[in-house]
């Protein structure tokens, strides 16, 4: 079996990542965001994605342990009102 580069797996985790954003999760016209938004963490190895299904973002590949502070971070802000993810 041939060893792909690491950019092209990267890319195939964020595409599959951002459709099963998109399928999952879906307000739908006009509706109101979830509050504190659903926020997802997609472990990859020492890796991890923070996924906002609210904002449909997602904070690009980060060590884990920033993803997981970004997600509690981003479900605290967005109690009350809806804040868009920005990454670490």
């Amino acid at each position: 079996m041939e060893q792909q580069p690491m950019n092209m797996v990267t890319e195939v985790a964020a595409c599959t990542m951002a459709a099963a954003h998109r399928r999952d999760h879906d307000h739908g016209l006009g509706a109101d965001d979830c509050h504190p938004h659903v926020v997802e963490i997609v472990h990859l190895g020492r890796r991890a994605v923070c996924v906002c299904h609210d904002c449909r973002l997602d904070s690009g590949f980060l060590p884990r342990r920033e993803a997981e502070a970004l997600a509690v971070g981003h479900r605290e802000l967005t109690r009350d009102a809806s804040v868009q993810l920005r990454s670490a």
